[in-house]
């Protein structure tokens, strides 16, 4: 039963990033799907100079900001450092260099060279432009939605693949300290959830659509509790910045309820959001496997 249900799990996931991905031309298919290169100084985001969002042009996700560009001379866009949690890095089969990938859906950008010296960060990420699009910061428009449901590993990574969702952050809220740590939250004595706050494009996607994938990728009956996961800190709760974040959530725990569901979800305006340590961002994309006591099940 156990085998089936991650097998389950497996094709829901895979479903979910396909569903994500746009039709690639033969050139992009090239570069991006058989991990060619484009040749150098001919991509159109070589000497591009646009203040934004670089994005991934096979799902959208956002790789690298502008403030993160420079000039390396090398013929290819080049970056020193990725959004966190959106970039994989896998070492080449010959074993000489490290390949980079979009994080969400698997795509070939280029490879990441450390110890050159270009910039302090002492890391460059040379990129084909062709696996990439640019969103000008004038025409990105984003929101913010903070959700709890059980461990944040794995509301993380079913956020981190919906469509429009720019970034995904494991943290802490709605408890009583400052800066809390892993360890104190574990305690159950801070009074903070385990919780994810996601960075979406307003014009990609909307708050109720990410609150109803909410409902949907953890079990909202179940009380301070997720799975085999048991205490405070795993309770469903959603954290909203604003009236209308507010009423969407209270209009989804409704129509929950009237379908017969006996949601315990609460909805608590949002205080402040303590980013947890860096060994629990894009933690299932980091080692490859799978969330143990998140799965998708339609409620709408």
């Amino acid at each position: 039963m156990k085998r089936r249900i991650v097998i389950l799990v497996l094709i829901l996931a895979n479903y979910m990033v396909m569903a994500q991905k746009r039709e690639l031309t033969e050139a992009e298919k090239q570069v991006i799907i058989h991990k060619g290169t484009e040749l150098p100084f001919t991509g159109k985001y070589y000497d591009f100079k646009g203040k934004g969002t670089y994005v991934c042009k096979q799902c959208g996700a956002s790789l690298y900001r502008s403030e993160d560009k420079f000039d390396s001379r090398c013929g290819w866009p080049s970056f020193d450092d990725e959004i966190k949690g959106a970039v994989k890095r896998v070492t080449d089969a010959d074993g000489r260099r490290t390949e980079i990938l979009c994080a969400g859906c698997g795509a070939h950008l280029g490879h990441v060279f450390v110890g050159e010296g270009f910039t302090s960060k002492n890391t460059r990420h040379c990129v084909n432009s062709i696996s990439m699009e640019f969103i000008p910061d004038r025409e990105l428009k984003t929101d913010t939605a903070i959700f709890a449901g059980g461990c944040f590993w794995g509301v993380e990574y079913f956020m981190q693949k919906a469509p429009g969702v720019l970034t995904v952050e494991s943290g802490y809220i709605g408890g009583e300290t400052d800066h809390p740590t892993y360890e104190d939250v574990c305690r159950k004595n801070t009074g903070h959830a385990e919780a994810v706050r996601v960075v979406f494009d307003a014009s990609q996607t909307t708050y109720e659509a990410l609150a109803k994938l909410f409902f949907e990728i953890h079990d909202p009956t179940q009380l301070n509790r997720q799975g085999p996961d048991r205490g405070e800190q795993y309770r469903s709760e959603i954290f909203y910045a604003n009236p209308q974040q507010k009423e969407v959530a209270d209009k989804l725990i409704e129509r929950l309820k009237t379908k017969g569901y006996p949601v315990v979800t609460l909805v608590s305006p949002a205080t402040t959001f303590w980013p947890a340590e860096d060994y629990h961002q894009n933690y299932y994309n980091r080692k490859g496997s799978l969330p143990y006591c998140h799965g998708y099940t339609k409620r709408f």
